[in-house]
């Protein structure tokens, strides 16, 4: 992995960024899905369609309160640098780079793939109080931090 500097608050409000893009779009489907539900006929002809999409609204709404509680997480993860591995932290490893923030997943930031995870992850667990220079395995992967941000 070559070796690069990252501004970490940069990268903060990227993810920021795309949490609430992801709260717009998931909005923009549920308004979307909720006046669909109001313009079908009030006939059992389409009792299953009713249901199908107060389903589907159900599971918008399960997935806009997930969200938002990663956007209230994101509130509170500190953005100093640190020197050991918690939650804030850009980990560089020899594999990749971790940020440990929320539950987000894969990302591209300035060109370099990154993954966003909650501290209560198990690579985020292995990683908590490591330093740079230190190692570890996961699922028979073996990493080496090589700087913390």
């Amino acid at each position: 992995m070559q070796k690069a500097l990252y501004n970490k608050n940069d990268l903060r409000t990227y993810v920021q960024e795309m949490l609430s893009g992801k709260v717009k779009t998931l909005e923009f489907y549920l308004n979307f899905t909720l006046e669909a539900s109001r313009d079908i006929k009030k006939t059992s002809k389409y009792d299953s369609i009713r249901e199908e999409i107060q389903s589907e609204i159900y599971h918008l709404d399960r997935q806009m309160a997930a969200l938002k509680n990663m956007q209230r997480e994101m509130q509170r993860v500190p953005d100093k640098k640190t020197d050991s591995a918690v939650v804030g932290s850009l980990v560089i490893t020899n594999k990749a780079r971790f940020y440990i923030s929320v539950s987000l997943g894969e990302f591209f930031f300035e060109g370099d793939r990154f993954y966003a995870i909650s501290e209560i992850s198990p690579m985020a667990q292995i990683m908590k109080g490591k330093k740079a220079g230190d190692e570890f395995t996961l699922n028979k992967i073996h990493q080496r931090i090589e700087e913390i941000f």
